[in-house]
């Protein structure tokens, strides 16, 4: 995996490479898309690497998920509900990716709501307890009725306390990218939940090295200024995660193949 990585921990300054402060571990989630087995298993190595880190070097641990956990894979509604169980027990931030924007529009606005369904809210709906021949037979209007009755209000007022930006150290978390060359307090919601270009193709200095998810990528996508960490978790099976602490940092991945999970480690550095 590692072979093709472009490597990014050039000094910024000339002196000091990108840095999680002293004491501080940080595990940022690309896209789970309704992939709670894979998110499951990911969240279990996780946990696993956290305790073993712990044991020769204890330190105050972060995790983020960078957004878009609906739509497209199969467990929408569990995705949320571990999401849930999970932040009551860790340190667990969640950003607002476009999909949980959509969804959260799409119960009030019918032209949001079809693009939603374009782009995996059928299996949202399903995920929710919605008959899928009900669904196939409904006008959108009666389908934005049946999501307004099948999502529950905590688990609406839930996708709507997520985060848009957290900043680590050197690191800046958001779900798509930012726009070049603009601080972050000036960065639209729009952007940081739908941007690729010009973000993707530009080589500035960002003032932090930014960790995103939006964008598939076959492996995780390493350059100067930014870390692109979704894997296309709903179609190809892999859903990543992104460790850092200190100047190291490192990928667990939880895998699909053939029926079987299984997870792995890949040192960065």
């Amino acid at each position: 995996m590692i072979g093709y990585l472009r490597q990014f921990l050039r000094p910024r300054d000339g002196r000091s490479k990108p840095a999680i402060p002293a004491d501080k571990r940080v595990y940022a989630v690309g896209d789970i898309h309704g992939r709670l087995d894979l998110l499951t298993a990911l969240a279990t190595a996780i946990e696993l690497d956290d305790s073993r880190r712990d044991a020769v070097a204890p330190a105050e641990t972060t995790t983020i998920l960078l957004g878009d956990l609906v739509d497209r894979g199969p467990d929408s509604a569990g995705v949320l509900a571990f999401a849930a169980v999970w932040q009551q027990r860790r340190n667990l931030h969640i950003l607002l990716g476009n999909h949980e924007e959509m969804l959260l529009e799409s119960l009030e606005n019918l032209d949001v709501l079809r693009t939603l369904l374009r782009h995996g809210g059928r299996e949202t709906a399903i995920s929710f307890g919605i008959d899928p021949q009900a669904y196939t037979e409904a006008s959108f209007e009666e389908v934005q009725a049946m999501l307004r009755a099948a999502i529950p209000a905590e688990t609406l007022a839930f996708i709507d306390s997520f985060e848009d930006h957290i900043r680590i150290g050197d690191y800046l978390f958001v779900h798509a990218g930012i726009v070049p060359g603009k601080p972050i307090e000036q960065q639209s919601p729009y952007h940081l939940r739908w941007i690729r270009e010009p973000f993707l193709s530009s080589n500035v200095d960002h003032g932090a090295i930014v960790v995103h998810g939006h964008t598939i990528f076959d492996e995780a996508n390493v350059t100067a200024n930014r870390v692109g960490i979704d894997t296309g978790a709903f179609a190809s099976g892999r859903l990543t995660a992104l460790g850092l602490e200190g100047t190291s940092r490192w990928l667990i991945e939880a895998r699909e193949e053939n029926g079987a999970i299984s997870t792995t480690l890949q040192t960065l550095n």
